[in-house]
């Protein structure tokens, strides 16, 4: 049997029931925004280069859309389950909603390792998802986007799939499209970016200089790599990364007390965000277990890989010196290391805003395709900028009156507006 700290959907449904009864919401609107209006299990039949037929497992979950077009990234892993994209479809609808876009939430996936297709392998299965699911998506329906070891590439096979199928042009048909081809300047490093914004404004509130600051980071994926971008730019120090290895079969922390040097740890890393670990050890790094980033005596941490990597057994290891918690990943800390983490004053910023920059330019990007008319990337990122800093501010002033953590106050705003679309609807 599951438990709460291994099932991520039971973890977003007590999430969710908290804040509930926070807001004295009645039981037919529990009812409805506790699971989700609509979900999708299927096969795709895939022919491998070697001519035989492989079958995956595909999901998408569409949790809720009474404030718009459902919205939400496509994940290809290899212990991916129905349970880890019904919470995620969930917390894409509140992030959505607290980041007060038009939009609800969505996730779907696929049970596969994209480190052993090839690239026709993965265009017939991107191709193959979409058929499955194309009579239920679209650009007034739902939208898709990239996600764990997804990308550009990725989203144009399926949009160019969905208008083969549709007789159409879609642009606005999925999101995370290359620059030229419908993309928008600017999304690749939204998530990122849109972290270290929040982040920003969290250590205002601290009165804690940015150049005074060292952070330890998990995940050196497009989340991590321009979070390290823009924070090392504001001033910030980061002193190690944490990333798979994939000859290992584990995970490596790199460290250097000094501070990284990215360009040469990226130029060390694969498409999938590993690094070379003979050519880091060769630069200076320390080679560390994976765990190791949770443990260095740094002011901030930024989980920026997979869910449920900070949890009530290993919180304790955290170090005195954090102050600052800024979730790049969907689902990272655990309810019970929620609480840990408080009750030692560490300030945790939910991952429905820290790492909401990413939907945000997604729609950025829904807007420009579908009225053909496309930003700069200085318009884009400036927008990016004042859409996370009004969410912050929006969370923490909750979070002060009424004496909430962050994200409780983040839930407990976004429900709100979910619940008043249901209502308005006449659904409850």
């Amino acid at each position: 049997m599951l438990t709460l700290s291994n099932n991520p959907f039971e973890m977003a449904q007590a999430q969710f029931d908290r804040v509930a009864a926070l807001l004295e919401l009645d039981e037919a609107t529990r009812e409805l925004l506790r699971q989700p209006l609509r979900e999708y299990s299927f096969a795709i039949p895939v022919r491998t280069d070697d001519g035989t037929m492989r079958i995956f497992r595909g999901y998408r979950v569409q949790h809720n859309d009474a404030r718009g077009a459902c919205k939400g990234g496509i994940r290809f892993h290899p212990l991916e389950t129905l349970d880890t994209v019904r919470a995620l479809a969930m917390w894409m609808t509140w992030k959505c909603a607290v980041m007060d876009l038009p939009l609800g939430g969505a996730k779907g996936g696929v049970v596969c390792d994209p480190h052993h297709l090839s690239d026709r392998e993965q265009e017939r299965l991107c191709r193959g998802w979409i058929r499955q699911v194309a009579r239920n998506l679209g650009p007034a329906l739902d939208v898709p986007a990239p996600d764990v070891m997804t990308n550009a590439r990725h989203m144009l096979w399926m949009l160019d799939e969905y208008e083969v199928l549709t007789g159409s042009r879609a642009p606005g048909f999925i999101t995370g499209k290359p620059v030229g081809m419908g993309g928008s300047l600017g999304r690749t490093e939204a998530t990122g970016f849109g972290l270290v914004f929040v982040l920003r404004e969290a250590l205002k509130e601290l009165g804690i200089r940015p150049s005074d600051t060292t952070a330890s980071v998990q995940g050196f994926g497009n989340v991590g790599q321009h979070a390290v971008d823009l924070y090392q730019q504001i001033g910030g120090t980061v002193v190690a990364v944490s990333c798979w290895d994939q000859e290992d079969k584990t995970s490596y922390t790199y460290r250097k007390p000094s501070g990284i040097d990215l360009g040469e740890l990226r130029r060390c890393a694969d498409r999938f965000g590993g690094i070379d670990k003979r050519r880091a050890r060769d630069l200076g790094y320390e080679q560390l277990p994976g765990a190791a980033w949770l443990e260095q005596q740094v002011d901030i941490l930024i989980p920026a890989a997979l869910d449920r990597e900070i949890t009530g057994e290993n919180a304790g290891r955290v170090s005195s010196s954090v102050k600052l918690v800024v979730e790049g990943a969907n689902g990272p800390t655990t309810p019970e290391a929620d609480e840990a983490l408080n009750r030692r004053g560490i300030t945790l910023v939910p991952d429905l805003v820290a790492n909401g920059g990413g939907v945000t330019c997604s729609y950025f990007e829904q807007v420009q395709s579908n009225s053909n008319y496309y930003w700069s990337r200085d318009d884009v990122l400036g927008k990016l900028d004042m859409k996370m800093t009004a969410a912050y501010m929006a969370i923490s002033d909750m979070a002060r009156r009424q004496t909430l953590t962050l994200r409780d106050a983040a839930i407990a705003i976004a429900v709100e507006r979910v619940a008043t679309a249901c209502r308005d609807r006449g659904w409850v």
